[in-house]
């Protein structure tokens, strides 16, 4: 369960990343663009990245408890 959710969360912060890059290089809002500018999937979309960051930076070096190791 815990596999799962970093792995979610890293793939939502990756998005979130790519969007940002978008954004700063070439004034590109890829989100706004697929589904639509401040609509309520995109502003799903802007939260569960948002959260996702948290999650990440909340479960970077903590060990996993299914195997007591590093998740990778």
């Amino acid at each position: 369960m815990v596999r799962i959710l970093r792995k979610i969360s890293y793939a939502l912060v990756i998005l979130g990343a790519l969007n940002w890059g978008l954004v700063g290089l070439l004034q590109f809002d890829l989100i706004a663009f697929l589904f639509g500018y401040m609509t309520l999937a995109s502003r799903i979309i802007y939260s569960l990245v948002g959260i996702s960051a948290i999650v990440s930076l909340a479960t970077a070096y903590s060990p996993c408890v299914e195997t007591e190791y590093y998740c990778k």
